[in-house]
């Protein structure tokens, strides 16, 4: 399955629509998606909670946002730094981290056609 740009991968985008990568139980998360939806952008929704990223799709992300895999970590969340403390983990062992424990992916995170942004307020949705 190829993207809508022929050197991306797996995850399908449309310069028409706005990809959310979300988890729903984040504060962040919900006021980007109200945001969006109250200034009727067009948005194709996915709840990293309940539609599990595959390594690909990490990894594909993490490349469209222009860091690394381990960046892709929020180190200052409470679950993070109760599980993991300080771990010198490699690529794959992250990967396997955020596919464990989605909540604690960066995120939410904005992909529409060929751009990709890291949400940090509800209103950097409009950016894209």
């Amino acid at each position: 399955m190829q993207g809508s740009q022929s050197n991306m991968g797996v995850i399908s985008t449309s310069d028409g629509q706005i990809t959310l990568y979300y988890n729903s139980t984040s504060q962040k998360g919900k006021q980007t998606l109200a945001y969006a939806k109250t200034h009727g952008l067009p948005l194709e929704k996915v709840d990293i909670l309940k539609t599990p990223l595959t390594g690909t799709q990490i990894t594909e992300l993490a490349e469209r946002l222009g860091i690394t895999i381990p960046d892709m970590v929020n180190q200052d969340h409470y679950k993070y730094r109760r599980k993991f403390t300080a771990q010198c983990f490699d690529s794959e062992d992250w990967i396997t981290v955020i596919q464990n424990h989605p909540e604690i992916m960066k995120q939410p995170i904005a992909l529409r056609g060929n751009k990709t942004i890291l949400v940090e307020t509800p209103t950097d949705i409009i950016r894209i």
